[in-house]
């Protein structure tokens, strides 16, 4: 009885607030939204016509871009990413990390969910053993009160009836922010970073997390996973950058 009751007492104190402190829109300002229609509606897919490794975006009838022909077989078997990183998309995941906004997460998610509606993702969610998000180092999650990737994975996990294991993967030492750092830089800044729980041995993995970039911080994970004994590791981002954006 109480169980049921928790859930119910939690929608009226929102509802409550919201009718209080009305929320506004991370992207346009707008009353009544957290993140209104007309911003979730100017979000860009991230295309059909992408790298069949990494994801991104490629120009002409090639199968892998130009930084995936040149790179040594990697642990993900591939990436994808929902939607391109800018405009409304961008002001919505800076809050969702920066602002302390964790409802977002779940509002995001429906891009992931969007995204992996189609006859390639079927036959990869047949056989994903369980969702697994980037994880954040105990220090960084302590400052934020939550992982932004966790909150989009779970979203998404509950709407495809996937387990999501965040402890099947732990962020092992403390890393500097990838944001200002070179391709090379992030391979160095992740290296070795994580590790992953023996529980993956035999598993196929799907990871979550919010920004794809170079993929320097995904595919550490992901080797993390494979030196674990993991069958196989994707990957799922909720936003990538362009491709002439991605390559420094």
């Amino acid at each position: 009885m109480f169980a049921s009751v928790a859930p119910r007492l939690h929608d009226l104190n929102r509802l409550i607030l919201d009718f209080l402190f009305p929320p506004r829109c991370v992207s346009c300002g707008r009353w009544g939204w957290l993140f209104c229609p007309h911003c979730a509606q100017e979000v860009v897919p991230a295309g059909d016509h992408v790298c069949q490794r990494c994801g991104r975006n490629v120009v002409g009838a090639i199968d892998l871009c130009p930084v995936c022909q040149d790179s040594a077989p990697v642990a993900l078997q591939f990436t994808r990413a929902a939607a391109l990183y800018g405009g409304p998309l961008r002001a919505a995941i800076h809050a969702l990390k920066y602002e302390n906004l964790p409802d977002l997460g779940a509002l995001l998610a429906r891009y992931l969910i969007a995204a992996t509606n189609t006859e390639e993702w079927s036959a990869v969610l047949r056989t994903t053993d369980a969702v697994v998000p980037i994880p954040l180092h105990p220090a960084r999650y302590a400052e934020r009160g939550y992982n932004q990737s966790a909150l989009l994975a779970a979203a998404f996990a509950k709407q495809k009836g996937l387990a999501i294991m965040p402890t099947w993967l732990t962020r092992q030492r403390q890393t500097q922010s990838q944001t200002k750092l070179s391709r090379e830089e992030r391979r160095s800044n992740v290296a070795d970073a994580f590790r992953a729980d023996p529980q993956v041995r035999d598993r196929c993995v799907l990871l979550v997390d919010d920004v794809y970039t170079t993929g320097a911080t995904m595919e550490a994970c992901a080797q993390a996973l494979v030196d674990a004994g993991a069958k196989a590791v994707y990957g799922l981002a909720l936003a990538m950058p362009p491709f002439q954006e991605s390559l420094p």
